[in-house]
C-alpha cells in the first residue's frame, strides 16, 4: 500500500504555482518640479492664442506678450524697481512679524493651558473677522500711512501660522509623549526634541500660506491713499485704460507667489529631509 502510493505521488505532476502579481501601485508617484509649471503654461498660450486671433480685446486684456514688452520697458526705463521695493518692503515686514507672533502664540497655546485659554479664542474670533472689515478702525488707530498697511498685513498673516503650528502640535501622536516620560526627558528637553520638531510640518505648510497671502492682501492695501507700489501702478493704469501694466502687476505678483512658495518649499525638503511621506 505505501509502495503504491509513493509511486502515485513521484507520478503526479509539480502543481506550477501562480506567478506573483507586482504589488499594485496606490499613489500617482512624485511629480516633477518642472511640471507644476504645465498648467500655467498652457493657459499663457491659449490666452495668447485667443488674444492673437482676435477673440480678446486688447482694451479688455492685453496679451502676455505685449505685458512682457511693457514690462521689459518699465524696467528699462527705471520705472518699476522703486515700486516694486515699495511693495516688497510693506510685504515682507508684514509677513516677518506675522509669522513670528504666529508661532510664537501658537507654543504657547499649544503648550501651556494659560496659553490656550489667553489667545486661542483671541486668534479664532480673528479668524472670522476679514481683514477688509478692520480697514476703517485701524486707519482711525494708525493712519492711511505704511504702518497701516503692515499692521493688516500682520494680521493676516499671523492666523494661518498661528491655526496650522498649533494644529501640528496638538496632534503630535501621544506614543511620542509616553515615551518621553518613560525616558525621563525633562519639560525644556520635551518640547526641544519632540513638540518642536513634531511641529515643523504643520509650520512649514502655514508658512506657504502666508508667503502668498501677504501679497494677496497687499493688492488691497495698495489701492488705498498710496504713491508707490505695485498696486499703485495698477490702479494708475485702470484709471487711463492700460491693461497691459495691469498684467504687468498681476505677472509680478504671481512670480513673486510662486518664487517664495518655491523657496519654502526647497527649506522645508532640506529641513524635513528625515521624513518619507507620499510626496517625497
Amino acid at each position: 500500500m505505501t509502495d503504491i502510493f509513493a509511486a502515485h505521488t513521484a507520478t503526479r505532476p509539480t502543481e506550477a504555482k501562480p506567478a506573483a502579481r507586482p504589488p499594485a501601485r496606490l499613489t500617482s508617484g512624485r511629480l516633477p518640479e518642472w511640471a507644476r509649471l504645465t498648467g500655467p503654461v498652457l493657459l499663457l498660450i491659449l490666452w495668447e492664442g485667443a488674444s492673437r486671433l482676435g477673440y480678446l480685446s486688447p482694451h479688455t486684456l492685453a496679451p502676455p506678450s505685449q505685458a512682457v514688452a511693457t514690462g521689459w520697458q518699465l524696467l528699462s526705463d527705471g520705472t518699476l524697481l522703486p515700486h516694486l521695493a515699495a511693495s516688497a518692503g510693506r510685504a515682507y515686514a508684514g509677513l516677518a512679524l506675522g509669522v513670528l507672533a504666529g508661532l510664537a502664540l501658537a507654543l504657547l497655546s499649544g503648550l501651556t493651558r494659560t496659553g490656550e485659554a489667553l489667545f486661542d479664542g483671541l486668534v479664532q474670533i480673528k479668524r472670522a473677522v476679514p481683514t477688509l472689515a478692520l480697514i476703517p478702525l485701524v486707519i482711525l488707530w494708525l493712519g492711511i500711512g505704511e504702518a497701516m498697511k503692515i499692521f493688516l498685513i500682520f494680521t493676516s498673516v499671523m492666523v494661518p501660522v498661528y491655526i496650522n503650528t498649533h494644529a501640528a502640535l496638538r496632534g503630535i501622536d501621544i506614543g511620542h509623549v509616553e515615551l518621553a516620560r518613560t525616558l525621563g526627558l525633562s519639560r525644556g528637553e520635551f518640547i526641544r526634541k519632540v513638540a518642536l520638531p513634531g511641529a515643523l510640518p504643520g509650520f512649514f505648510v502655514s508658512l506657504r500660506l502666508a508667503v502668498t497671502l501677504c501679497w494677496t492682501a497687499l493688492v488691497v492695501l495698495e489701492l488705498i491713499n498710496t504713491q508707490t507700489g505695485i498696486g499703485y501702478l495698477m490702479n494708475r493704469a485702470r484709471d487711463w485704460g492700460q491693461t497691459d501694466i495691469i498684467v504687468v502687476g498681476i505677472f509680478i505678483y504671481a512670480i513673486l507667489g510662486l518664487l517664495s512658495d518655491a523657496l519654502v518649499r526647497l527649506t522645508e525638503a532640506r529641513v524635513l529631509s528625515y521624513r518619507r511621506s507620499l510626496g517625497s
